[in-house]
């Protein structure tokens, strides 16, 4: 693993979920994520509300310009999920720098295992220690639909 690597400067992490613009995470996920297209507004709510969220924030604006939340019971296990980050400001490092702190505030709970899903983004996430499953055979999931 490496360490965290560092926010750009104007910018900052919180986990507040009252800075969450629960508005913008959802025009992003159901508009742009592959993984969430079309997800109705009322559920997208209810998943920030059951969640440890992350934002990315202009520290000047405070304007939220990425974010991902975590499923946890903050002792033994994590999913991390819908982390984006807006197309205006990609390529400067803030999706790395928030899944180096979802890691680490997870790592400061106990967690011992954090499982997440990605098409196109193993780089990102193994430079922070995510491998793929030694014996994905052992894991099994429940789908109700798509």
């Amino acid at each position: 693993m490496t360490d965290t690597p560092s926010l750009s400067e104007g910018y900052e992490i919180s986990t507040d979920p009252a800075r969450v613009d629960a508005e913008r995470v959802h025009h992003w996920l159901s508009t742009d994520a592959y993984w969430a297209l079309g997800r109705p507004r009322e559920k997208q709510d209810r998943a920030i509300e059951g969640s440890l969220n992350f934002g990315v924030y202009e520290t000047v604006s405070g304007e939220q310009v990425a974010y991902a939340r975590v499923i946890t019971d903050r002792a033994t296990f994590g999913w991390l999920c819908d982390v984006y980050v807006d197309p205006s400001v990609r390529g400067k490092g803030i999706g790395s720098a928030l899944v180096g702190a979802v890691r680490d505030e997870l790592r400061g709970y106990g967690v011992r295992r954090v499982l997440l899903a990605t098409h196109d983004a193993h780089g990102v996430y193994a430079r922070h220690g995510f491998a793929a499953l030694e014996r994905p055979e052992h894991w099994m999931a429940l789908v109700f639909g798509p």
